[in-house]
């Protein structure tokens, strides 16, 4: 029987950041949190620990590092041993400690804009490093679609600059574009940055939220060679809905740089949260997988409802059509709402969405929508922002 995704408990009187960072009044369609509740394998892992009654010290257990390897062969065909994998407490930790623990000043951090917002930071967490851009190249298809793609000339350039590219931060799936990068597109890169002898961290946190027909690639699956200048970071943050519990894993095949990668995780005091672990271990089991399809069935008609409903009813509005995650990422720069399309959504048509802005280059008059809630609170928000488009003439 399938799983019901279009009624969710009332979030608005939790302390859930994304609905109560605005007014009752606003639609909260911004943070990548989903409204759903997590599986029911996860939820009742969870309480069988609260029931146990001690809440000590914990840590990843070697069946937990198994079931993280046994995924990614089952889901990839990546074979990954489980003496690769550590748990971190987030992505964003996992990255920062992947920083500290190769990156030199005077080195530089590449990336490709618009992206996920602590990308951009990252250099200055480290300090003396340069923040390098690469920013990927919008394609218009049709009227009111926009796609992105890899410029590789602007890529490979960035290696060449003053400051030695140290470390490639790839967004894989991208955040907020939505694109799944294709096989080939990952080899290129990983093939740059080998012939640099540049580290590539791959945040792959939204992995298996791709939609069909997409598939995944980890890029460290291409190659043995690529997979040692490796450190891939997922997480079941996204796809099960357990961001609050701050736990994800790095995947580092090769030894001297798990060991670089450890030392810099214990300066960094980074202590991942026992339920986090036991929420890991039910996601990652297998036993949430048909939960999963139903998610993955829902989201993408939900992302179809955001593609058509502007087309229809959201004109000079551009937007993507994910390949993968729950985002959508909106292209608001021909109607010059003011004072930028954030603001504007959010005053006019009580809808919080992202801004744009804070995703770097290519930002600057976008939104992104989150598209992770019942269609019935989706259809409420594009309404508001007719309407408002409607009224500001």
């Amino acid at each position: 029987m399938p799983f019901d995704f279009s009624h969710t408990p009332d979030r608005s009187q939790t302390n859930s950041l994304k609905w109560s960072k605005y007014p009752p009044s606003v639609l909260p369609l911004w943070v990548a949190d989903m409204d759903f509740p997590a599986p029911p394998a996860v939820n009742e892992a969870l309480a069988r620990a609260v029931a146990h009654g001690v809440h000590g010290y914990e840590f990843p257990s070697r069946r937990l590092r198994e079931v993280v390897a046994t995924r990614m062969e089952r889901l990839y065909g990546w074979k990954v041993s489980p003496s690769w994998v550590i748990a971190t407490p987030g992505i964003i930790a996992g990255f920062n400690a992947a920083a500290w623990a190769v990156c030199r000043p005077g080195q530089g951090i590449l990336t490709q804009p618009p992206v996920y917002p602590p990308f951009l930071s990252l250099h200055k967490n480290i300090g003396g490093l340069a923040h390098q851009d690469a920013p990927l190249r919008e394609v218009a298809e049709g009227e009111n679609l926009l796609r992105y793609e890899i410029d590789f000339d602007h890529f490979e350039f960035m290696f060449d600059t003053d400051a030695p590219t140290r470390l490639f931060l790839l967004c894989n799936p991208h955040n907020p574009t939505g694109r799944a990068f294709s096989r080939e597109e990952l080899l290129k890169m990983a093939e740059t940055c080998l012939a640099h002898n540049t580290l590539i961290v791959s945040d792959e946190i939204h992995s298996e939220l791709t939609l069909p027909p997409h598939r995944h690639t980890p890029i460290a699956s291409l190659s043995p060679e690529i997979a040692a200048r490796s450190i891939t970071l997922i997480a079941p943050s996204k796809s099960f809905n357990v961001a609050g519990l701050f736990t994800g894993f790095a995947i580092i095949p090769d030894k001297d740089l798990r060991e670089s990668f450890l030392k810099a995780a214990e300066r960094l005091c980074m202590h991942v949260p026992s339920l986090g672990l036991t929420a890991a271990e039910a996601a990652f089991s297998g036993e949430c997988d048909e939960w999963l399809a139903d998610l993955l069935t829902y989201l993408a008609a939900n992302r179809d409802f955001v593609t058509e409903y502007a087309r229809a009813n959201l004109p000079g509005i551009r937007v993507t059509h994910p390949e993968a995650t729950y985002l959508s990422w909106l292209d608001c720069r021909a109607l010059n709402l003011a004072p930028d399309p954030y603001q504007f959504f959010l005053k006019k048509a009580r809808v919080a969405l992202s801004n744009g802005a804070d995703f770097g280059e290519g930002g600057q008059g976008f939104v992104r929508l989150n598209f992770g809630c019942p269609r019935g609170t989706l259809e409420d928000a594009l309404d508001r922002m007719k309407q408002a488009l409607a009224e500001a003439g």
